[in-house]
């Protein structure tokens, strides 16, 4: 205690205390009827009801005929049936404690929204006490296993169709509010979530089971009624022998198995006509069986309960189906009321089935059906266009190639329609991996990736199609994910210059468009592209368009840094082709200046005058070269005719450079036949908004 004291100053002065308040028992804590918590009982709970729905009507299937004229009770079906029915029963309870604990909404705050949530544990259960407890208190009172366990065998001196008959009622009385939770439960999962199943193909199936249950439902009572013709054509009999007649005296408890080791019994049975005059298989029968009269021939009455469940199922799906257009019936009242309510049900209960199936499954075949009458649209309009036979495939081509990539889902509206944060977190996670993978991308800060992942847009393409021709305006930035492209240029259209390359995923095409975006006064006109980009495959790609990049430059001014510059050049295939056709103009000019030099020294060689007879006078101004004495033969003067190759090769090339000064700047660049136009240099961006100081930051200029 001292010690608890002690602590106290500091868990309120670090205000510790606030923890104890937000962590109530779970005893006190009131739950939010939309949160997950809730909403996962709900669905567990639905199909607790489901299940309890189907284990109820197992009780009719404890009476069968266990002898000869007698009826037994199947206790080891009992045992079993009990622990699901107490089993089902627990869900039931422990859905009303969660109803004490469950916020409602306000009727009075319902005008906008969603409304105010009433918190109050007192509130919550006088409106829970007001509404639904009494009819969830009858759905959960264990009222079978009382009959079965406690009811019957304090009876066993009444007649076996007395029991048969209270229990059947019981059952049918507590099914009545255990189905009608199934639709409050049902709109409370709809008005939360939405729909009842989160794909089309367990809502068919939830709509199924319902139908399928009512066919369980249906068979299970057609055998307890069965039962009850049986038993009343044997007591009707019975009543017949009184003993007047030598005959020995029919008792109600022979109708009981529990008597068949009974001496009087036997006695009785071996001079009874009881048996005879009720065998449906026997045509003197007079006894109207009616309907029920195939539980009898068959023998359903006593075979084991797996052969008599499905066989009771059977029955009761086939005339739902047929809304018991099969069945026999004769003047009772019963089974002529039977047979109506039949035939409305199963009217009803199946136009419900077809209609909810075609739902669930139209809304799976939505979009197909839709591409298909697109598709078929299209085709109409192409023929009655008369396009020719390849615009046409490229057509289908196209149009099969985006249903398979999006699956006619409009991607655009759906994130129209969601707030700013979360579609931006959304393009964020389809995007932001794939534009790293873009080396430009990589160079640049999350802050710009996500303004930029935030404008992208998906782009498709097909083998053959122009993404953008030379000389048209650029109005995107294209980034490839996946895919090639072919990107050509012609120089403008000049005669003899044409440069290919392959776009592969990681490039990207159109950077003429951002070299206009950077330029600090751009104008409205979009840039001319200087490259013709086809498709070579099935091509993914995300596009840029003009005015989000231009936005983008604008915002962010580290997209003006000298690193993004850089980078830019090297990763541009503009810049990259202006780069070799620079460097392939500059090697030919050296190999020309080369071979002149070299042609100029052979011929030198071959027509170069002797030394003597070149006036010296000429050659004063050069320096005196003293040739060997061994050098003096025949071969002397061919040092001095080295020296005068070297003399006018040099002249050659000194006039061969004054003639290209005159000739001034033009393009293109001979070299035998060949001729190489120059390429004329890319636009540069206008850098000079910012600059990188050492440190790496960025400084306005």
């Amino acid at each position: 205690m001292k010690t608890s004291s002690s602590l106290k100053p500091y868990s309120s002065a670090f205000g510790l205390h606030h923890l104890r308040r937000t962590s109530p028992p779970w005893s006190r804590r009131i739950l939010d009827p939309s949160s997950e918590v809730v909403l996962k009982w709900n669905r567990v709970f639905l199909v607790s009801c489901l299940v309890a729905l189907f284990v109820d009507p197992l009780y009719f299937y404890l009476y069968s005929v266990g002898g000869p004229g007698c009826v037994e009770l199947d206790l080891n079906l009992g045992i079993i049936v009990t622990f699901f029915r107490t089993m089902t029963d627990l869900f039931y309870l422990v859905h009303m404690a969660l109803k004490f604990r469950t916020a409602f909404v306000a009727p009075s705050s319902r005008v906008f929204g969603r409304g105010d949530l009433v918190m109050d544990r007192r509130q919550i259960a006088v409106r829970y006490l007001k509404s639904d407890f009494f009819m969830d208190l009858a759905a959960m009172l264990p009222l079978p296993q009382f009959i079965i366990w406690f009811v019957i065998p304090a009876v066993r001196s009444s007649t076996t169709d007395h029991t048969n008959n209270t229990l059947s009622l019981i059952v049918l009385i507590q099914y009545v509010p255990r189905l009608f939770q199934l639709f409050p439960l049902t709109s409370r999962i709809i008005k939360t979530t939405g729909v009842i199943t989160k794909t089309a193909w367990a809502g068919a199936a939830y709509n199924l089971i319902l139908y399928m249950l009512a066919s369980h439902v249906l068979g299970a009572a057609w055998y307890l009624m069965s039962m009850g013709r049986q038993t009343a054509c044997w007591r009707t009999e019975c009543w017949k022998e009184d003993g007047s007649l030598n005959v020995p005296q029919c008792s109600p408890k022979f109708l009981d198995c529990n008597s068949l080791d009974l001496p009087e019994r036997q006695t009785w049975l071996n001079v009874t006509n009881v048996l005879r005059n009720c065998d449906a298989n026997n045509g003197d029968t007079t006894f109207p069986y009616g309907m029920f009269a195939d539980a009898m021939t068959n023998s359903v009455v006593s075979k084991g309960f797996t052969e008599k469940f499905l066989y009771c199922l059977w029955w009761g799906l086939r005339n739902l189906s047929s809304y018991g257009q099969n069945l026999e019936t004769t003047t009772y009242v019963g089974e002529t009321s039977v047979c109506i309510f039949i035939c409305i049900f199963g009217l009803v209960l199946f136009s419900h089935l077809i209609g909810n199936m075609q739902t669930y499954l139209q809304s799976v075949t939505v979009r197909l059906e839709e591409w298909r009458v697109k598709r078929r649209d299209t085709e109409e309009w192409m023929r009655h266009r008369q396009l020719p036979e390849d615009l046409q495939e490229r057509v289908r081509r196209f149009v099969q190639y985006k249903w398979l990539a999006t699956r006619g889902v409009d991607e655009e509206s759906i994130l129209r329609e969601l707030p700013l944060d979360l579609r931006r977190e959304i393009q964020r996670h389809l995007c932001l991996g794939l534009v790293r993978r873009v080396p430009f991308f990589s160079q640049m800060d999350d802050q710009l990736l996500d303004a930029i992942c935030e404008r992208l847009v998906s782009a498709l393409s097909t083998p053959g199609n122009y993404i953008v021709r030379e000389g048209d305006p650029v109005n995107e930035m294209l980034f490839i994910i996946r895919g090639q492209l072919e990107s050509s240029t012609t120089n403008g259209g000049r005669s003899g210059f044409f440069n290919s390359i392959a776009l592969r995923p990681g490039d990207f095409c159109g950077e003429e468009l951002l070299t206009w975006a950077l330029m600090p006064n751009s104008t409205l006109n979009l840039p001319t592209s200087t490259r013709t980009v086809r498709s070579l495959t099935e091509v993914e790609a995300f596009a840029l368009r003009a005015e989000d990049l231009k936005f983008v430059a604008n915002q962010f001014k580290r997209l003006h840094s000298k690193k993004l510059q850089h980078a830019f050049r090297y990763y541009s295939h503009q810049w990259r082709t202006w780069g070799s056709c620079f460097i392939q103009s500059a090697w030919r000019r050296f190999k020309k200046r080369k071979l002149a030099k070299e042609l100029a020294t052979q011929e030198g060689f071959f027509y170069m005058p002797r030394l003597e007879t070149i006036e010296m006078s000429k050659y004063t101004e050069l320096p005196q070269v003293e040739i060997p004495e061994e050098s003096s033969t025949s071969e002397n003067p061919q040092g001095f005719q080295h020296l005068g190759a070297t003399i006018l090769a040099s002249r050659f090339a000194k006039n061969t450079k004054r003639g290209k000064q005159k000739s001034g700047d033009r393009p293109p660049i001979s070299v035998g036949s060949i001729r190489m136009p120059t390429l004329a240099k890319p636009d540069e961006p206008d850098f000079s908004i910012a600059t990188e100081d050492e440190f790496g930051e960025t400084t306005d200029v």
